[in-house]
């Protein structure tokens, strides 16, 4: 057997992405990226892989794949409903599988994205720093698409010491039930002051659903119209991830991984870093409503607690 993962079945969108691709915005190419890195990094750690290694992002529906070689894998983020030769595996858990093994994930019971790590990594070779896939640009991650049946991912030799890293645990998520409603925390502006009192009323307090026109660039969300004093066109200027922008129809778009670097629509708020997370986990028709963080120093301090959470795995990684 080959040191290959063979792709049987690739669900609807299953892409290479690692922390993101960085420093080249100024020429035109997003970062692009996990949409939930702590989950990607997750899987890494528990692979026994540096926490940016390359992984696989799954949307709504995982893979179909066999395994070339001895491999362990971990799976983290959405609940796929994953099995190994018809054996339900775990999530945020270290397995260890054998050359010929069959992994078959379903459809996400739980979140939106799942992720794939195996120990060792992928044999891919970064492009622009980074072995992220950016789909528009058809750059980075496995001939810069996503995957098909068929395809053979080469893996990189796992580490002499790959056989005791299964067992490793991580805790696995927590999802809203679909009924509640997702808290976004956010900053305002930096164009705010574009939008009437109305419209920013409607903003803060109004609930606003997943639809299914989102993707990988952008979440888009339908409620109430959020109203603009003169126009929603700007200059363009840069869009950060979280980028919240209101285009004439007067409803919100998150900007994500994959969103374009300049935008000319007015942006009302940014969403935190911290809660990127909770939306990149959304499913089509969940609900969610926006609330002031405060400061960019809540915004900050969140940032680090979250950091802190995937440093205190990583060390404790070094003792299982």
């Amino acid at each position: 057997m080959d040191n290959v993962l063979k792709i049987l079945s690739p669900g609807p969108l299953t892409t290479v992405q690692d922390a993101g691709r960085f420093g080249w915005m100024a020429s035109g190419f997003s970062p692009s990226g996990a949409m939930d890195l702590p989950a990607a990094r997750t899987a890494n750690l528990l692979a026994g892989n540096p926490m940016d290694f390359p992984v696989l992002e799954m949307t709504l529906v995982g893979i179909q794949a066999e395994f070339g070689c001895d491999a362990v894998i971990a799976l983290t983020g959405a609940d796929m409903a994953a099995v190994l030769d018809g054996e339900e595996l775990p999530r945020c858990q270290a397995v260890a599988v054998r050359a010929g093994q069959v992994l078959a994930c379903g459809a996400a019971r739980e979140g939106c994205r799942g992720y794939l790590a195996l120990a060792g990594g992928f044999a891919l070779e970064p492009e622009m720093g980074s072995c992220s896939t950016n789909l528009k640009c058809g750059l980075g991650g496995f001939e810069g698409r996503k995957l098909r049946a068929g395809d053979e991912l080469p893996l990189r030799e796992a580490p002499p010491f790959f056989g005791g890293l299964a067992g490793r645990r991580a805790p696995v998520p927590d999802f809203p039930p679909p009924e509640e409603t997702i808290a976004l925390r956010v900053l305002p502006g930096p164009q705010d002051g574009a939008f009437t009192a109305e419209g920013l009323r409607a903003f803060y307090e109004g609930k606003y659903a997943v639809t299914p026109a989102s993707d990988r660039m952008g979440i888009k969300l339908a409620g109430p119209s959020i109203e603009a004093k003169d126009g929603y066109d700007i200059i363009s200027d840069g869009i950060a991830a979280g980028s919240v922008q209101v285009p004439a129809s007067g409803q919100p778009i998150v900007m994500m991984a994959d969103r374009q670097t300049t935008g000319g629509y007015a942006k009302i708020a940014t969403v935190i870093t911290a809660d990127l997370p909770k939306l990149a986990q959304a499913k089509i028709g969940s609900q969610v409503r926006f609330r002031a963080a405060g400061s960019p120093r809540e915004a900050q301090a969140a940032a680090r607690r979250e950091a802190q959470k995937l440093r205190r795995l990583e060390y404790r990684m070094l003792w299982q």
